[in-house]
């Protein structure tokens, strides 16, 4: 299986990283090494900015490239949330330097993954989702504000990447991303029902 993570899919959240906003979906991978399933993510000692990046995720059901946006819904059963932890110091010194950046995003345990919930229970154009940390609401987002949707992404990405079952797709961040630091935890839910639970150590 392989992760797929889409960029700046909210305008709001492209503003806050002063970046402009995309005219087609923007996507890189992490490794599946960087899954975590487990409850307990440890603080990686080569960064002192880690950031939270609370993401609804696509499970990919069937196996499929060139995919015509009409059909991406087929390829797609159920719905999640993840974690895009990023190292925002590497970032921004990868960046600077005009050097691909993989090493403050595709690290270890650096995408947390919750459960899922089948799409047939959701109202696709309005799912609600948001991450707590400490018990303090500090990102919420809803799919109806996304720059482009589960469809378009899925028919934007099968052009270049053949998809396969077990896949994960995170469809990107809302605005509010911040530091997380040991101690901290982190829960996350959509439409109020949590699915997701990271302690920070």
């Amino acid at each position: 299986m392989k992760i797929i993570c889409i960029g700046r899919n909210y305008a709001d959240h492209a503003r806050e990283m002063k970046a402009e906003l995309p005219t087609e979906p923007v996507f890189f991978m992490k490794p599946d090494t960087a899954l975590l399933k487990e409850e307990v993510f440890y603080h990686p000692d080569f960064t002192k900015d880690l950031h939270h990046e609370i993401e609804l995720v696509l499970k990919i059901s069937k196996a499929g490239k060139h995919i015509e946006e009409q059909f991406a819904h087929k390829y797609y059963e159920e719905i999640g949330l993840g974690i895009d932890f990023t190292a925002r110091d590497l970032q921004a010194e990868c960046k600077s330097k005009g050097l691909p950046w993989e090493k403050a995003k595709a690290f270890d345990n650096s995408a947390p993954i919750g459960g899922f919930l089948n799409k047939k229970e959701l109202e696709l154009q309005n799912i609600g989702f948001d991450l707590k940390i400490n018990g303090e609401t500090r990102q919420s987002g809803n799919s109806k504000d996304l720059i482009f949707s589960f469809d378009k992404v899925i028919s934007y990405v099968s052009r270049f990447v053949s998809l396969k079952v077990g896949d994960l797709i995170y469809t990107g961040t809302p605005e509010g991303v911040g530091p997380v630091k040991p101690g901290d935890v982190l829960e996350g839910s959509i439409n109020g029902e949590f699915l997701l639970k990271v302690r920070i150590r």
